[in-house]
């Protein structure tokens, strides 16, 4: 039961009926990417569901980190260990101030 949810709602929020639901879950038949994308959207964890292995981020961040995540992923090594020093140096410099909040 993900999400709470029985075999004929989640099949519902996927587009199927609840014996395709059910043939997926037991692995005698594989969904396709339409009906994936749905449940994604219900918040169901695609990666882990395929692969069993968990999703690193939540699908859900905001838009700002998001694109941080994006523009660190699109530098070279180099460059990320500077953004990486660069984050642990603000952290470190920026607790005090935050937690007098």
């Amino acid at each position: 039961m993900a999400l709470g949810l029985s075999q004929q709602e989640l099949g519902a929020v996927g587009g199927v009926l609840a014996n395709a639901q059910s043939k997926y879950e037991k692995g005698s038949r594989f969904p396709r990417a339409d009906y994936l994308a749905a449940i994604a959207i219900r918040g169901v964890d695609v990666l882990y569901l395929l692969t069993g292995k968990k999703s690193r981020f939540k699908e859900d961040l905001p838009d700002e980190e998001t694109k941080v995540i994006e523009s660190y992923r699109r530098l070279n090594q180099g460059d990320r260990n500077a953004i990486a020093r660069l984050a642990s140096s603000l952290a470190e410099f920026m607790a005090p101030v935050n937690s007098d909040s």
